[in-house]
């Protein structure tokens, strides 16, 4: 199971907030509990990544919020291309040690020599 990042979470929100969404639409379409939602919405709003807007009840994406989607998505897709990498460069190291393991009959043959 793979669970969210808070930087996951937030772009949720935000790109939820982009269609000027009041508190429960977030909560639903960003899949969180209420508890979850509620502190997350407190740092996104002091963060000025969204506004409430008194008048229509909702939260708007903010220019710096949508600056935070922009970097996001590059940081996923780079991301993403880190992690392939990565999980090469551990089977390669695994495929190493593998062949260094010693085996029994092959440390007896090598003492007897």
């Amino acid at each position: 199971m793979n669970y969210r990042t808070k930087l996951d979470i937030i772009a949720d929100i935000l790109a939820v907030a982009r269609r000027d969404a009041k508190r429960t639409q977030i909560m639903y379409q960003a899949n969180l509990s209420y508890k979850v939602l509620v502190r997350y919405l407190n740092e996104v709003v002091a963060s000025s990544l969204i506004s409430f807007e008194h008048e229509q009840q909702c939260y708007r994406l903010t220019e710096k919020g949508k600056k935070f989607l922009v970097v996001y998505r590059e940081y996923v897709k780079s991301n993403k291309g880190v992690e392939k990498r990565l999980d090469y460069v551990r089977k390669k190291k695994h495929d190493l040690e593998e062949l260094c393991k010693s085996q029994k009959l092959d440390s007896l043959t090598i003492e007897s020599a």
